[in-house]
């Protein structure tokens, strides 16, 4: 009787609460819950109020007021978590019951009638409150529960598909090892097929919402990898509907993460093998069972899976013998990759686009997928290099380049990953195929090199060079200048440290590396590689022009030198030590001294300056100790970093540098002073008295560092050991001889400073003189311009003037008289002005036969108007 009670009020409060169940409520209604599972173990009929009481949990939950949310929080996540836990009770239909009200969560549909002064929560309430309860974990864990029963998994599994959509339901999944419980099952009997398509769907959503790596090694052991590869097969060999296809896929993108996990074991489980079979067996004809039977179509699907398998071979080459503890692996990779005729699969797609492909792909699908296999070559050809050269994998490359070039018409699709910047062009094609001779030429293969430059390589490199070049004069965009910087590094590879080709390369390759090295500085910032073509091209100078001497004149013929000075004197740190090193390799040809002399930069700046500018600018990173006018503070260790005096006395091998050896290296000093040595530090234009004191530190950079290594020397072995007398004097004698060396630099530079005060006051007192000479100039300008006045406006100023010059006259005549010499007057007759006389002069001579006339006239001005005044009349006359 007191069963049929309860039943009877469970009916009762199911009726009274069929339009939701008010918040304040819910925590009763879930002990009522409680209580009813706890009765089905002894009586059955509970299992139908249970039922229709946990589908009341389904509908809206109803608040009285707006904070209500807010407030029972706490009781609402409690009692959402309690419906997973009653995943426990036995009975199917109320496992199911449960999963269906999870649904219902991310489906809300309101009551007919709303329960008077309440309304319905926010519809994404009880799915933060889900979250908050952890009911996702709950649901994870419950799958053991279910694992023999096909509909309550997938109820189950639908319920975790709607929970997945969230990232906090993924982390808490992920706690439960939702990723290795949900692949075990994607092998499991299911004539419906959602099995596969659910559990594959939640794998995406954890492998997206959460961290992959985790993810991933949840999937990573033996049982996944088989239950995914058993899976993979079936629905690859018997799937015959588009969502089988796309299933498929999806399996195989987890597939290919699982092979990025070198713990994952995808040889052992044969998956690998089965994967490169299957991503070679249109374009090589091998009979193996593995795909026996299998056939592709010209569907999106089909060549998505194509692409799929490209990128999976390219994952299988991604540093192979970096795998922990699988070196035996990585061979196994190889050899794989080898019998399984990867790499003429490959090559197939390096020819012209004359016709589509295999299968009958349409024009955009076969480039796509050549772009991909070329793209995929690079990642395969420097693991497999003799398989590359058997190939004749160069020849094929070259020809391929020669059509890139080639005036063939061809309209590019560019609509790919691998296709970006070229549409209608060739340009994708001519990158990719850089990139694989790139990667090939990398390994520093002498066979490959040969094979390379036994077929003209260079000078087809250069005619691609050249055509990347004009076509980047029209539109300079980034793949451009990445092709271009590409082919300058393959060309760097194959020229260095061999003279002939050295002089193949010369002339041509000179003409393209000084444009690009004159280029204009505001583009290193355009953020679209010029920084890195630049660095190409001076590293190509450094390979293919140094050391060949055709191609050294040919350089400073065109002023290069000049250039890698402007270059520099730009001040950007990153090119520092290249352009240095480059012009310390220089200076072994006896022409180059002379350039570095003559160069002049910006305000008459000469090489030695801007050297200097450099080796101050470079101690002051370094942190080392000089005074305000740049002389020495630490004569013991003059040119020590701050880094160098931080570091601790380590005792080392006698094979290791030291701190002192290792920082020659580590900045640009020593090149500096390399360069100082050709240009010669006497006689050196336009320095400052600044540069003059640090001149001095650079004479004996080496005396410096020399003592620096002493020093280090006697540290080490007052460490370990207590030396002889005889030793330890010797140890002082040298220190001191370091030391006193830094005394006689900084006399020096105190020296030089006096020097150049004295000469500045000595040019200050020339400079003064010369204002003075100025000034008293400028004083008797004035005053001759006063007396002019004076005698222009007072006639008796005038008159005065006359006598003195009449006087002065007389004084500077000879008073020695010569007998019957003629006299000369000092007046001008017809004068009619107040100032001095012109350039007028009358001549007169006592032999007037010696010049065949008479000069007895003297008046010149009355004969050139008495001229004058007989062309008038001739000209009247006519």
């Amino acid at each position: 009787d007191l069963e049929k009670k309860q039943l009877k009020t469970l009916k009762k409060v199911v009726k009274h609460f069929e339009n939701g169940l008010p918040l304040k409520d819910l925590a009763q209604i879930i002990e009522i819950l409680n209580l009813c599972a706890e009765k089905m173990n002894v009586q059955e009929a509970f299992t139908e109020p249970l039922c229709e009481l946990i589908k009341l949990c389904g509908l809206p939950f109803q608040k009285k007021k707006f904070s209500d949310e807010v407030n029972y929080s706490v009781s609402v996540a409690k009692s959402i978590a309690q419906l997973g836990y009653l995943m426990r009770v036995p009975s199917s239909q109320v496992r199911i019951q449960i999963c269906k009200c999870v649904v219902s969560f991310y489906n809300m549909e309101l009551p007919r009638k709303l329960l008077s002064g309440y309304q319905p929560t926010s519809a994404n309430y009880k799915i933060q409150m889900a979250e908050l309860g952890g009911l996702a974990e709950t649901l994870v864990l419950s799958l053991a529960l279910v694992e023999n029963q096909l509909t309550e998994k997938l109820w189950v599994l639908k319920a975790l598909q709607h929970l997945s959509s969230s990232g906090v339901n993924c982390k808490l999944m992920m706690k439960a090892q939702a990723a290795s419980r949900l692949c075990l099952y994607l092998n499991g009997v299911d004539p419906s097929g959602q099995l596969v398509f659910r559990s594959s769907e939640i794998l995406w959503n954890l492998l997206e919402s959460t961290s992959k790596g985790e993810a991933v090694n949840q999937l990573s052991s033996l049982e996944c990898v088989l239950a995914l590869k058993e899976v993979f097969v079936d629905l690859l060999m018997h799937g015959f509907r588009r969502c089988d296809h796309q299933l498929r896929n999806d399996l195989l993108v987890i597939a290919t993460l699982l092979a990025e996990n070198p713990a994952a074991p995808m040889i052992e489980s044969g998956f690998t093998e089965l994967l490169i079979v299957l991503a070679t067996f249109t374009e090589v004809k091998i009979p193996n069972p593995l795909v026996k039977g299998l056939k592709l179509t010209r569907s999106y699907e089909d060549f998505e899976l194509k692409k799929l398998l490209f990128n999976v071979i390219r994952v299988f080459c991604k540093d192979p013998c970096a795998v922990q503890l699988s070196l035996f692996l990585s061979v196994l990779t190889l050899q794989l990759l080898s019998e399984n005729d990867v790499m003429p699969a490959l090559l197939y797609y390096v020819k012209p686009n004359q016709k589509p492909g295999f299968h009958d792909w349409s024009a955009a699908q076969y480039e796509e997928l050549q772009l991909h296999a070329i793209a995929t070559l690079a990642s395969v050809a420097p693991l497999l290099v003799d398989k590359y050269l058997s190939c004749q994998a160069n020849t094929l490359l070259l020809v391929f380049l020669e059509w890139c070039i080639g005036q063939d018409h061809f309209f590019g699709q560019g609509n790919s990953f691998h296709g970006t910047g070229g549409r209608g062009n060739k340009l994708a094609q001519m990158r990719c195929s850089l990139r694989v001779l790139r990667a090939v030429v990398s390994l520093y293969d002498g066979a490959v090199n040969m094979n390379l430059c036994d077929q003209g390589a260079i000078d087809q490199l250069l005619d691609v060079l050249k055509y990347a070049a004009n076509k980047a004069k029209e539109n300079e965009d980034a793949i451009l200048l990445e092709i271009q910087a590409d082919l300058l590094f393959i060309l760097s590879a194959l020229c260095e440290n061999d003279l002939h080709r050295k002089e193949l390369f010369s002339y041509e390759g000179v003409d393209m590396l000084i444009p690009i090295i004159q280029m204009d500085p505001k583009k290193l910032y355009s953020g679209l590689g010029h920084n890195h073509l630049l660095f190409s091209a001076l590293d190509c100078l450094w390979s293919c022009v140094i050391g060949c001497y055709i191609a050294e004149d040919y350089f400073l013929e065109k002023q290069g030198i000049f250039l890698l000075l402007d270059l520099l004197a730009l001040k950007q740190k990153n090119l520092y030590n290249i352009i240095l090193g480059i012009l310390v390799e220089f200076c072994d040809n006896p022409k180059t001294t002379l350039h570095l002399s003559t160069w002049r930069g910006e305000k008459d700046q000469t090489a030695a300056n801007l050297l200097i500018q450099l080796w101050r600018q470079e101690e002051l990173e370094l942190g080392v100790k000089r005074d305000p006018q740049g002389t020495i503070v630490d004569k013991k260790r003059p040119i020590a970093s701050s880094f160098q005096k931080q570091q601790e006395i380590i005792p080392m091998p006698a094979n290791c540098p030291s701190f002192a050896i290792m920082e020659i290296s580590e900045n640009i000093r020593a090149k500096i002073y390399s360069l100082l040595c050709k240009l010669g530090f006497e006689n050196l234009p336009g320095l400052s008295a600044q540069d003059f004191v640090t001149l001095e530190i650079i004479r004996r950079y080496i005396d410096f560092k020399v003592g620096e290594v002493w020093s280090e020397l006697c540290a080490e072995v007052k460490e370990e050991f207590m030396p002889v007398t005889s030793d330890e004097e010797a140890l002082k004698v040298i220190s001191e001889g370091s030391e006193n060396t830094g005394r006689m630099v900084a006399a020096r530079q105190t020296e030089v400073l006096e020097s150049h005060y004295h000469q500045e006051i000595q040019e200050e007192k020339k400079a003064y003189k010369k204002i003075q000479a100025v000034h008293k100039q400028k004083e008797m300008a004035n005053k001759s311009w006063e007396n002019f006045l004076a005698r222009t406006s007072n006639y008796e100023a005038l008159k005065k003037a006359k006598r003195l010059q009449e006087k002065s006259i007389a004084a500077s005549r000879s008073e020695l008289k010569i007998p019957n010499g003629p006299v000369h007057s000092t007046d001008i007759k017809g004068l009619g002005t107040t100032i001095g006389s012109g350039r007028l002069v009358t001549v007169e001579s006592r032999s007037p036969q010696l010049i065949g006339g008479p000069l007895a006239v003297t008046d010149l001005a009355l004969r050139k108007s008495s001229v004058c005044e007989e062309a008038l009349k001739k000209i009247k006359r006519v």
